[in-house]
């Protein structure tokens, strides 16, 4: 099939590696995984990830809807601070409602007792690159950190979640970080039914230690009797997915700089938050240098600067890689640029064109 720049293209053979992954640690650990919608939420491929995932994870109400509707199995629902009419649609749409507070837990636990009742504890430990996205940054509002009320919660609820992870590869930091919560809070995890470690942690890198990994996680549920979910997000996605874009005109300034028919501020906007550049597969092996650049009027809309093997010109492709996570979910109209659609390659190899956005949709997100 011939698709029209620019396009998201999700490889669901790629997506099946990362799933057969998690699958694994499920069958040695005992653990149940939850897709983080937070991080990719494109339901187009949910039929194949629900053969490997227990169910998902939502960080808002439409997050906690679309998990119930387009995945159908366990739903857990987060919200760092949710109001009383959000909790009531919440609760007919969760299995598990955690809450970010204790203030919050005594104000609504009545009107979820149709669900699991969990609250998020921040453990005050954390592995992050990024001081944005560290969850025990000074003054963190991720998680009740206080052990005194802590314990005053306990009765209300059955489980607890932990997230203090963020792009974590580092095995090493990940265990002994567990061995802290373990002896933090033997007390309380010993009165409870379940446990979710959240997200971030990026096991299905290659060469990470899944053996050891998976015997850190059932040997944590044996010693607390509980149920230990994982929220992965990037680790299910990595790499099973690119935007595919076209050159559109190539202007000199110092340097040759090609603009694209994408936007880092629209299209890949975690790129602009971070101060990361775009990955391009074997972009450093030629001779031609090029700044690639989007076509906003932001004078930062950069992708990178890469080698190609050849010239490029006007309709050259180029794709840009590993644009699953925390990407397609913060796609936006700015400067009204084409939307790029969404396509699947499925397991048989065949594509489908699953989404094309156009005028209308760029209205309808107005009023």
């Amino acid at each position: 099939m011939s698709l029209k720049t620019p396009y998201y293209l999700i490889d669901e053979r790629r997506l099946l590696k990362n799933l057969k992954v998690i699958q694994y640690i499920k069958e040695s650990s005992g653990i149940r995984s939850v897709l983080a919608l937070k991080c990719f939420s494109a339901w187009s491929v949910f039929g194949l990830m629900k053969k490997y995932m227990d169910g998902t994870t939502s960080s808002s109400l439409y997050e906690a809807r679309l998990g119930r509707e387009k995945f159908g199995k366990e739903v857990h629902a987060y919200c760092v601070a949710y109001t009383k009419d959000e909790i009531r649609e919440v609760s007919r749409f969760s299995d598990k409602v955690i809450f970010n507070s204790y203030s919050q837990l005594k104000s609504f636990y009545r009107l979820v007792q149709g669900c699991k009742i969990g609250l998020r504890l921040n453990s005050g430990i954390s592995y992050s690159h990024y001081d944005l996205a560290d969850p025990a940054r000074r003054f963190s509002r991720l998680g009740e950190p206080g052990m005194a009320v802590i314990k005053d919660a306990s009765n209300l609820i059955s489980g607890v979640m932990f997230h203090f992870n963020c792009e974590n590869s580092d095995f090493r930091n990940f265990s002994l970080n567990m061995d802290y919560i373990s002896r933090k809070y033997s007390h309380l995890l010993k009165k409870l039914e379940w446990v979710s470690l959240g997200g971030g942690i990026y096991f299905t890198q290659k060469e990470y230690p899944i053996e050891k990994f998976c015997r850190i996680l059932k040997n944590f549920s044996n010693r607390f009797n509980v149920q230990v979910y994982l929220e992965p997000g990037e680790s299910v996605i990595t790499q099973s997915a690119e935007l595919v874009t076209s050159v559109v005109d190539i202007v000199r300034n110092r340097i040759d700089i090609a603009i694209v028919d994408a936007s880092v501020e629209a299209h890949m906007l975690d790129l602009l938050i971070y101060r990361d550049s775009a990955k391009i597969e074997k972009s450093n092996n030629g001779k031609f240098k090029y700044m690639v650049a989007g076509r906003s009027c932001l004078a930062g809309d950069i992708f990178g600067t890469y080698y190609f093997k050849s010239k490029l010109k006007i309709g050259s492709i180029i794709k840009f890689t590993d644009t699953a996570g925390y990407t397609m979910v913060k796609k936006n109209w700015f400067n009204g640029l084409t939307m790029p659609s969404i396509a699947v390659k499925r397991l048989d190899g065949s594509i489908e064109l699953t989404r094309r956005f156009g005028y209308k949709d760029f209205v309808s997100s107005m009023s």
